[in-house]
Protein backbone atom coordinates (compact mmCIF):
# COMPACT_ATOMS: atom_id res chain seq x y z
CA UNK A 1 0.00 0.00 0.00
CA UNK A 2 0.98 3.65 -0.35
CA UNK A 3 1.38 5.73 2.79
CA UNK A 4 2.06 9.26 1.65
CA UNK A 5 5.37 9.01 -0.19
CA UNK A 6 6.22 5.66 1.39
CA UNK A 7 5.47 2.16 0.14
CA UNK A 8 4.47 -0.46 2.70
CA UNK A 9 4.64 -4.20 2.03
CA UNK A 10 3.14 -6.93 4.21
CA UNK A 11 5.42 -9.97 4.24
CA UNK A 12 4.24 -13.39 5.39
CA UNK A 13 6.61 -15.55 7.41
CA UNK A 14 3.99 -18.32 7.48
CA UNK A 15 1.66 -19.44 10.25
CA UNK A 16 1.41 -21.74 13.27
CA UNK A 17 -1.21 -23.38 15.46
CA UNK A 18 -2.39 -21.27 18.39
CA UNK A 19 -4.48 -22.90 21.11
CA UNK A 20 -6.58 -19.94 22.20
CA UNK A 21 -8.39 -21.68 25.05
CA UNK A 22 -5.10 -22.70 26.70
CA UNK A 23 -3.17 -19.49 26.05
CA UNK A 24 -5.59 -16.60 26.53
CA UNK A 25 -6.02 -15.51 30.15
CA UNK A 26 -9.70 -15.42 31.02
CA UNK A 27 -11.20 -12.74 33.24
CA UNK A 28 -14.17 -15.04 33.91
CA UNK A 29 -14.72 -18.80 33.39
CA UNK A 30 -15.83 -19.67 29.86
CA UNK A 31 -15.00 -16.23 28.45
CA UNK A 32 -12.68 -17.45 25.69
CA UNK A 33 -15.01 -20.25 24.57
CA UNK A 34 -17.89 -17.76 24.36
CA UNK A 35 -15.83 -15.33 22.30
CA UNK A 36 -14.59 -18.08 19.99
CA UNK A 37 -18.14 -19.24 19.36
CA UNK A 38 -19.30 -15.69 18.69
CA UNK A 39 -16.41 -15.17 16.23
CA UNK A 40 -16.97 -18.63 14.67
CA UNK A 41 -13.37 -19.63 15.38
CA UNK A 42 -12.07 -23.05 16.49
CA UNK A 43 -10.26 -23.56 19.82
CA UNK A 44 -7.01 -24.14 17.91
CA UNK A 45 -6.51 -21.82 14.94
CA UNK A 46 -3.85 -20.93 12.42
CA UNK A 47 -2.13 -17.72 13.48
CA UNK A 48 -0.33 -15.54 10.93
CA UNK A 49 3.20 -14.25 11.45
CA UNK A 50 3.59 -10.99 9.54
CA UNK A 51 6.51 -8.64 9.05
CA UNK A 52 6.44 -5.30 7.26
CA UNK A 53 8.77 -3.57 4.82
CA UNK A 54 8.66 0.22 4.59
CA UNK A 55 10.42 1.76 1.61
CA UNK A 56 10.73 5.47 2.41
CA UNK A 57 12.61 6.29 -0.78
CA UNK A 58 15.68 7.00 1.36
CA UNK A 59 15.83 3.68 3.20
CA UNK A 60 14.38 0.20 3.05
CA UNK A 61 13.29 -0.69 6.56
CA UNK A 62 12.13 -4.11 7.74
CA UNK A 63 10.02 -4.22 10.90
CA UNK A 64 10.41 -7.67 12.44
CA UNK A 65 11.92 -10.61 10.60
CA UNK A 66 9.88 -13.72 11.29
CA UNK A 67 11.09 -16.90 12.96
CA UNK A 68 13.90 -18.04 10.68
CA UNK A 69 15.10 -21.43 11.93
CA UNK A 70 13.87 -20.98 15.50
CA UNK A 71 10.35 -22.38 15.18
CA UNK A 72 8.30 -24.93 13.25
CA UNK A 73 8.15 -25.82 9.55
CA UNK A 74 5.17 -23.52 8.95
CA UNK A 75 7.38 -20.48 9.53
CA UNK A 76 10.66 -19.13 8.18
CA UNK A 77 9.35 -17.88 4.83
CA UNK A 78 10.23 -14.21 5.17
CA UNK A 79 13.12 -14.20 2.71
CA UNK A 80 10.93 -15.75 0.01
CA UNK A 81 8.19 -13.18 0.70
CA UNK A 82 10.73 -10.36 0.54
CA UNK A 83 11.95 -11.51 -2.87
CA UNK A 84 8.35 -11.75 -4.13
CA UNK A 85 7.98 -8.09 -3.19
CA UNK A 86 10.97 -7.30 -5.44
CA UNK A 87 13.66 -6.90 -2.78
CA UNK A 88 16.70 -8.96 -1.74
CA UNK A 89 18.02 -9.29 1.81
CA UNK A 90 21.04 -7.24 0.72
CA UNK A 91 18.72 -4.31 -0.05
CA UNK A 92 17.61 -3.83 3.57
CA UNK A 93 19.17 -0.83 5.33
CA UNK A 94 17.66 -1.29 8.79
CA UNK A 95 15.78 -3.94 10.73
CA UNK A 96 13.62 -2.58 13.55
CA UNK A 97 12.46 -5.18 16.06
CA UNK A 98 9.28 -4.77 18.06
CA UNK A 99 10.66 -7.26 20.61
CA UNK A 100 12.87 -10.33 20.88
CA UNK A 101 10.48 -13.29 20.84
CA UNK A 102 11.68 -15.88 18.28
CA UNK A 103 8.96 -15.26 15.68
CA UNK A 104 10.17 -11.65 15.38
CA UNK A 105 13.95 -11.90 15.69
CA UNK A 106 14.80 -15.39 14.39
CA UNK A 107 14.80 -14.37 10.74
CA UNK A 108 17.71 -11.96 11.04
CA UNK A 109 20.33 -14.75 11.23
CA UNK A 110 20.85 -18.14 9.65
CA UNK A 111 23.56 -20.61 10.68
CA UNK A 112 25.27 -17.88 12.71
CA UNK A 113 25.44 -15.42 9.81
CA UNK A 114 23.64 -12.16 9.06
CA UNK A 115 20.68 -12.58 6.69
CA UNK A 116 20.70 -8.80 6.10
CA UNK A 117 24.40 -8.00 5.59
CA UNK A 118 23.96 -4.27 4.90
CA UNK A 119 21.50 -3.59 7.73
CA UNK A 120 21.75 -2.12 11.18
CA UNK A 121 19.51 -3.94 13.68
CA UNK A 122 17.61 -1.79 16.16
CA UNK A 123 15.86 -2.90 19.37
CA UNK A 124 14.68 -1.25 22.58
CA UNK A 125 17.49 -0.98 25.15
CA UNK A 126 15.36 -2.62 27.89
CA UNK A 127 14.59 -5.52 25.58
CA UNK A 128 18.30 -6.16 25.07
CA UNK A 129 19.00 -6.11 28.79
CA UNK A 130 16.18 -8.53 29.56
CA UNK A 131 16.47 -11.19 26.84
CA UNK A 132 20.26 -11.30 26.80
CA UNK A 133 20.28 -12.31 30.46
CA UNK A 134 19.40 -15.99 30.74
CA UNK A 135 19.13 -15.75 34.54
CA UNK A 136 15.76 -14.00 34.05
CA UNK A 137 14.08 -17.07 32.57
CA UNK A 138 12.04 -17.71 35.72
CA UNK A 139 10.37 -14.32 35.24
CA UNK A 140 8.45 -15.36 32.10
CA UNK A 141 5.89 -18.01 31.19
CA UNK A 142 7.30 -21.38 30.16
CA UNK A 143 5.90 -20.83 26.64
CA UNK A 144 8.50 -18.14 25.89
CA UNK A 145 11.58 -19.31 27.83
CA UNK A 146 13.32 -20.40 24.64
CA UNK A 147 13.38 -16.73 23.65
CA UNK A 148 16.54 -16.14 25.68
CA UNK A 149 18.74 -18.47 23.65
CA UNK A 150 17.06 -17.50 20.38
CA UNK A 151 17.52 -13.78 20.92
CA UNK A 152 21.20 -14.07 21.80
CA UNK A 153 21.97 -16.37 18.86
CA UNK A 154 20.12 -14.13 16.40
CA UNK A 155 21.68 -10.87 17.57
CA UNK A 156 25.24 -12.12 18.00
CA UNK A 157 26.36 -11.77 14.32
CA UNK A 158 25.18 -8.14 14.25
CA UNK A 159 26.80 -7.35 17.59
CA UNK A 160 30.06 -8.84 16.34
CA UNK A 161 29.85 -6.70 13.19
CA UNK A 162 29.23 -3.55 15.26
CA UNK A 163 25.78 -2.88 13.76
CA UNK A 164 23.51 -3.71 16.72
CA UNK A 165 21.81 -0.51 17.89
CA UNK A 166 19.39 0.35 20.69
CA UNK A 167 16.67 2.97 21.09
CA UNK A 168 14.28 4.29 23.71
CA UNK A 169 10.59 5.24 23.32
CA UNK A 170 10.06 8.42 21.33
CA UNK A 171 13.28 8.19 19.33
CA UNK A 172 13.51 8.03 15.55
CA UNK A 173 16.03 5.40 14.44
CA UNK A 174 15.07 5.97 10.80
CA UNK A 175 13.59 9.15 9.34
CA UNK A 176 9.81 8.75 9.20
CA UNK A 177 9.61 5.98 11.83
CA UNK A 178 9.26 6.91 15.50
CA UNK A 179 9.31 4.42 18.37
CA UNK A 180 6.30 4.03 20.68
CA UNK A 181 6.48 2.26 24.02
CA UNK A 182 3.94 -0.59 24.14
CA UNK A 183 5.38 -2.28 27.20
CA UNK A 184 3.75 -5.26 28.86
CA UNK A 185 3.99 -7.98 26.28
CA UNK A 186 7.72 -7.78 26.96
CA UNK A 187 9.90 -5.35 28.90
CA UNK A 188 10.65 -3.19 25.88
CA UNK A 189 7.85 -4.13 23.46
CA UNK A 190 7.75 -1.34 20.90
CA UNK A 191 5.48 -0.03 18.19
CA UNK A 192 6.64 2.12 15.29
CA UNK A 193 4.70 5.16 14.11
CA UNK A 194 5.26 5.42 10.37
CA UNK A 195 4.24 8.83 9.03
CA UNK A 196 4.39 10.44 5.60
CA UNK A 197 2.48 13.46 4.29
CA UNK A 198 0.06 13.35 7.21
CA UNK A 199 -0.80 9.65 6.82
CA UNK A 200 -0.02 7.37 9.75
CA UNK A 201 0.48 3.64 10.20
CA UNK A 202 1.40 2.05 13.54
CA UNK A 203 3.31 -1.22 13.32
CA UNK A 204 2.17 -2.61 16.66
CA UNK A 205 3.95 -5.95 17.09
CA UNK A 206 2.13 -8.32 19.44
CA UNK A 207 -0.55 -6.01 20.79
CA UNK A 208 -2.97 -8.49 19.16
CA UNK A 209 -2.54 -12.28 19.09
CA UNK A 210 -6.14 -13.33 18.45
CA UNK A 211 -7.46 -10.13 16.93
CA UNK A 212 -11.14 -11.04 16.79
CA UNK A 213 -11.22 -11.81 20.52
CA UNK A 214 -8.89 -9.12 21.83
CA UNK A 215 -10.65 -6.40 19.87
CA UNK A 216 -13.97 -7.46 21.35
CA UNK A 217 -12.42 -7.74 24.85
CA UNK A 218 -9.29 -5.53 24.96
CA UNK A 219 -8.42 -6.63 28.53
CA UNK A 220 -7.96 -10.23 27.33
CA UNK A 221 -4.26 -11.02 27.78
CA UNK A 222 -2.22 -14.04 26.73
CA UNK A 223 0.34 -16.19 28.55
CA UNK A 224 3.07 -14.93 26.24
CA UNK A 225 2.75 -11.51 27.97
CA UNK A 226 5.46 -10.79 30.55
CA UNK A 227 3.11 -8.41 32.42
CA UNK A 228 -0.47 -9.17 31.32
CA UNK A 229 -2.14 -6.17 33.00
CA UNK A 230 0.36 -3.75 31.48
CA UNK A 231 -0.02 -5.40 28.06
CA UNK A 232 -3.80 -4.94 28.30
CA UNK A 233 -3.31 -1.27 29.21
CA UNK A 234 -1.11 -0.78 26.15
CA UNK A 235 -3.70 -2.48 23.91
CA UNK A 236 -6.57 -0.36 25.23
CA UNK A 237 -4.62 2.87 24.76
CA UNK A 238 -3.43 1.97 21.27
CA UNK A 239 -6.87 0.89 20.04
CA UNK A 240 -8.51 4.03 21.41
CA UNK A 241 -5.88 6.22 19.77
CA UNK A 242 -6.00 4.44 16.40
CA UNK A 243 -9.81 4.41 16.30
CA UNK A 244 -10.04 8.06 17.28
CA UNK A 245 -7.55 9.28 14.67
CA UNK A 246 -8.21 6.76 11.92
CA UNK A 247 -4.63 5.48 11.92
CA UNK A 248 -3.70 2.32 10.06
CA UNK A 249 -2.50 -0.60 12.17
CA UNK A 250 -0.07 -3.29 11.05
CA UNK A 251 -0.21 -6.25 13.43
CA UNK A 252 2.15 -9.21 13.52
CA UNK A 253 -0.57 -11.80 14.17
CA UNK A 254 -3.70 -10.36 12.59
CA UNK A 255 -4.81 -12.44 9.56
CA UNK A 256 -2.48 -11.73 6.64
CA UNK A 257 -1.78 -9.07 5.43
CA UNK A 258 -2.29 -7.83 8.99
CA UNK A 259 -3.00 -4.24 7.91
CA UNK A 260 -6.31 -2.56 8.70
CA UNK A 261 -8.12 0.01 10.77
CA UNK A 262 -10.21 -0.29 13.91
CA UNK A 263 -13.50 1.35 14.83
CA UNK A 264 -15.53 1.39 18.01
CA UNK A 265 -18.01 -1.47 18.31
CA UNK A 266 -19.93 -1.43 21.58
CA UNK A 267 -17.53 -1.87 24.51
CA UNK A 268 -14.78 -3.06 22.17
CA UNK A 269 -13.59 -2.60 18.59
CA UNK A 270 -14.05 -4.08 15.14
CA UNK A 271 -11.29 -4.74 12.61
CA UNK A 272 -11.59 -3.30 9.10
CA UNK A 273 -9.19 -5.27 6.86
CA UNK A 274 -7.09 -3.36 4.35
CA UNK A 275 -9.41 -3.63 1.32
CA UNK A 276 -12.51 -2.83 3.37
CA UNK A 277 -10.84 0.12 5.09
CA UNK A 278 -9.71 1.59 1.77
CA UNK A 279 -13.25 1.30 0.40
CA UNK A 280 -14.87 2.82 3.51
Amino acid sequence: MRLGKFRVFALSDGDFDLAAVQLLIEERPGQVSELLERAQLPPVMRSSVNAFLIDTGEARVLVDAGAGELQGPGLGRLEASLRKAGYAPEDIDAVLLTHLHPDHVGGIARAGRRVFPAAEVWVDARELVFWCDGTRSAQVDASVRASFDGAMASLRPYESAGVLRSFRPGEQPVRGLRTMGLEGHTAGHTGFMVESEGERLIVCGDVLHVAALQLAEPRLAIRYDSEPALASDAREHLLATAAGRGDWLAAAHAPFPGIGKVRRDGPGYAWLPLAQAIAA
